[in-house]
């Protein structure tokens, strides 16, 4: 302790009635605190230990405590100690202390010396008549427990007690260290708490083992004509780094001015209140740089509850409402003993694990009215409570059902603060104290309230955040079509990332549509821009698509009509797009290019790859521009690779180089298309700079061998259709598929039936596939698309497609270019 300040020292017990009355600010003391441990080694050495004894830390520490300190009995071969008279040994509780430090003591000592200081080392400003001789209280108490520490020695300087008692201004020896109970004073509990500001910086738990021991075997105190008890009350006034900080702070100034460095003692009128205030703005400071980092919520949450430990508070739990933690809207209206409170973070200093099993992270808990936890959050305003008593201790622990939190609660101080944003209360930090600690004051109470409004703001943007993300991800998501990774003669793989800087939703698609003929249309889009604009005209332009496809458009033909709906949509409406259809009986792609990058066709026979020389045309959008088709011969087990330029572009680079490392990693071999597809991304999304969404769509084209597949046509007769169920028949037990052929003659004398009556003078042509499902399609020349209908128990008509519905596992009607196509598939049995 390096110095106390003027405060009213409680009156003492036992004074005699002819006792003077003691000044104001008697008992406060400067004290020099040293530490020694196991060895006799001086392991703490204060600065008021350098300024009582005139040797300074460096030299003291690891240094034998005999040769440092004048206390007798507590040390061994005292005789070895510095120089010293007149010492007058003072025992407090009785004898036994001249046992040595190996031995074990079983009780403090006490007493007092003078000490001759050596020549060229600090005087204590107290001896002002020049002497180095310096008049030592001191108390001894030996230390028991785990740790190192063996004997803690307070030390103090008698000159600074003495006044005048005599008319001609003597000063008069009448003062002796001595030990009392605390409880003997009032404010017992007050002098209790302060008790830790004697002892050096050190863990919690040892300081509250070393507090424990010293209040059993004595409050050290001041005796005054043996009559007269006045406890020591070191009061800092400050906390010590904010003096230390202050001390730094002069010491700079000086040195920048030029003039002499401040000796420490010396204020020069420094404010320490005004110290103090700005210490609790720098801390402000420091957290605000800590918290918000992130617009990660989970991440922002962590920030908030590890900013204020240890440094404010031992304890930070974190609760949220339910739609803050679930990402959802502002929640609605003032919280009630309804609202459903998480506990999302739990920050402590005390030892592993004590509070995780109690009050486990992750639970939901409402709060009862009579809970200054509800008082919190209704009010928005912070609420203080200086210790929390058995009674305060016990109404909290009753709303944890088969927990006591009990011990962990009860006698420490507490804060709670709420979490607002835009005046609505999001949350609340309980902020809570050791017992050891100096309780929350109306200070702090100002500085949670100040901390809690910046954690709200920044806890607020990163909800916003991850609500406006949630809401991102879920359009994204309903945009993009979930296709099937089989379809008819093709195995189909797909990937999408969002950009990394861009937020999760833009304007890249790939989609894939069942045409007649067992073919396939494979479709990848790039809408220019980014944003909620994009993904929304993505949507329109991927609808588009999907209808056009399902006429048989020809790929020129559906851009050009593509093309035609972006020009009235809007001037800003620019699209890439790259359409192609897959024949698996013809082993043909027939593609079309708007604008897009050409794809990659990877040959099974040699494992080459190479990017299709396909005519560029113009994006969707720009109009005027003609389109043009090209068709590609492709063997079974092809690979044909489609994406975005995302992929392939990185800002500085030429598109070149990603072209080639596209072309590279679609011949690597791999043992399924996802393997395939993540090779693909590795290959080209480690290369860093990526700011653009990625849509890639991977196509093996597996092909149909002719042998499954049969045609048949039939002249306008009705009779043809006993023929068509008899051809059926007879296929289907050729392909080992009897089992179908029941249901399949059915199906097919309904759908050729229809044909025959409708057409209009083509005959009817049939064909059924055998690939993973068993496909049949029947065309004429008929362009009205028939429909399902009801029909009633009179009507002769209308029940040929229910049937079919109901049998066929899917089935449907598009229009062709000589007139429709109605097509139904019927699940294979299992071998």
């Amino acid at each position: 302790m390096d110095r106390g300040t003027e405060r009213d020292t409680p009156p003492s017990r036992g004074a005699g009635s002819g006792a003077a009355p003691e000044p104001a600010d008697t008992g406060r003391i400067p004290l020099a605190v040293v530490v020694v441990d196991r060895a006799g080694l001086v392991s703490h050495w204060s600065s008021g230990a350098r300024r009582l004894f005139g040797v300074g830390k460096d030299e003291a520490i690891g240094r034998h405590a005999i040769d440092l300190l004048p206390v007798s009995g507590a040390l061994p071969d005292i005789d070895d100690g510095p120089p010293h008279e007149e010492y007058t040994p003072y025992d407090g509780l009785g004898p036994g202390l001249g046992t040595s430090l190996d031995g074990g003591l079983g009780y403090p000592s006490a007493g007092r010396a003078r000490l001759t200081v050596p020549s060229g080392t600090e005087v204590p400003p107290a001896d002002a008549c020049g002497r180095n001789r310096v008049d030592v209280l001191w108390w001894a108490y030996p230390l028991v427990g785990p740790g190192s520490e063996r004997l803690l020695v307070l030390a103090a300087d008698a000159e600074a007690l003495h006044r005048p008692d005599t008319g001609d201004g003597t000063l008069v020896e009448r003062i002796a260290p001595g030990f009392a109970l605390h409880t003997d004073f009032p404010g017992a509990e007050d002098l209790a708490r302060r008790l830790p500001e004697i002892l050096p910086s050190m863990s919690v738990g040892d300081s509250a083992r070393i507090v424990s021991q010293v209040l059993e075997l004595g409050y050290p105190v001041l005796e005054f004509s043996q009559n007269d008890r006045v406890p020591v009350t070191p009061d800092w006034g400050v906390a010590r780094r904010v003096e230390r900080r202050v001390r730094r702070e002069r010491a700079a100034r000086a040195a920048a001015s030029g003039r002499p460095l401040p000796k420490e003692g010396d204020d020069e009128g420094e404010d320490l209140e005004y110290a103090a205030v700005r210490e609790r703005l720098e801390f402000l400071n420091e957290v605000s740089g800590k918290i918000g980092t992130s617009l990660d919520l989970a991440r922002t949450i962590g920030e908030v509850s590890r900013a204020v430990v240890p440094r404010f508070t031992d304890v930070a739990g974190t609760y949220l409402r339910e739609q803050v933690v679930a990402g959802e809207g502002f929640p609605d209206g003032v919280p009630d003993t309804r609202t459903m409170w998480h506990r999302v973070a739990l920050e402590h200093t005390d030892e592993p694990g004590r509070w995780d099993d109690v009050v486990p992270v992750g639970e939901a808990m409402p709060f009862p009215a009579h809970t200054p936890f509800f008082q919190c959050m209704t009010s928005g305003e912070p609420v203080l409570v200086p210790r929390i008593s058995e009674q305060l201790g016990h109404a909290i622990a009753s709303q944890f059902d088969k927990r006591d939190i009990r011990p962990l609660i009860t006698g420490r101080s507490m804060l709670v603060v709420p979490l607002k944003a835009r005046h609505v209360v999001l949350g609340f930090m309980i902020l809570l104290r050791h017992p050891e600690r100096v309780e929350f004051n109306d200070m702090d109470r100002v500085t949670g309230a100040e901390l809690a409004a910046r954690a709200g703001l920044v806890l607020d943007n990163a909800r916003m955040y991850t609500h406006q993300e949630n809401v991102a991800e879920t359009l994204q998501d309903s945009m993009l079509p979930h296709i099937p990774p089989r379809m008819a003669g093709c195995d189909i793989a797909t990937r999408y990332l969002p950009g990394t800087l861009l937020g999760r939703i833009g304007g890249d698609w790939f989609d894939s549509v069942k045409l007649p003929g067992a073919r396939t249309a494979l479709v990848v889009g790039d809408v220019m821009g980014h944003g909620l604009n994009s993904a929304a005209m993505m949507g329109q332009l991927r609808t588009a698509v999907q209808t056009m496809a399902a006429l048989d458009l020809p790929p020129a033909q559906l851009l050009r009509n593509l093309d035609d709906l972006a020009q009235r949509l809007g001037e800003t409406y620019l699209a890439t797009c790259l359409y192609a259809v897959y024949d698996p009986i013809a082993g043909e792609l027939h593609l079309a290019n708007a604008g897009h990058i050409p794809p990659v066709l990877v040959r099974a026979v040699d494992g080459r790859s190479e990017l299709l020389d396909l005519p560029t045309g113009a994006p969707i959008g720009v109009g005027g521009v003609p389109f043009e088709s090209v068709r590609v011969r492709v063997a079974p087990g092809d690979r044909l690779v489609m994406c975005t330029d995302g992929l392939v572009e990185m800002r500085g680079e030429d598109i070149g180089v990603g072209l080639a490392t596209l072309c590279e990693s679609a011949a690597h071999p791999a043992a399924s298309m996802d393997d395939a597809c993540d090779t693909i991304i590795r290959a080209l999304n480690t290369r860093g700079g990526r700011k653009d969404d990625v849509a890639l769509l991977l196509t093996r084209l597996n092909g149909i061998e002719p042998d499954d597949v049969a045609e048949w046509t039939f002249p306008l007769d009705p009779a043809q259709v006993g023929r068509a169920r008899a051809v059926v028949r007879e296929q289907l037990h050729d392909w080992g598929l009897a089992l179908l052929a029941g249901p399949a003659e059915l199906l097919v004398s309904e759908v050729v039936t229809n044909a025959v009556r409708h057409s209009h003078g083509r005959p009817v042509t049939m064909r059924l596939v055998r690939g993973d499902t068993l496909l049949c399609e029947v065309d004429d020349d008929d362009h009205e698309l028939p429909t399902l209908l009801s029909a009633g128990p009179d009507d002769e008509a209308g029940r040929g497609l229910r049937v079919v519905s109901t049998l066929a596992r899917e089935w449907g009607t598009s229009r062709t270019a000589a007139g429709k196509s109605v097509w139904f598939e019927l699940t294979l049995p299992r071998r």
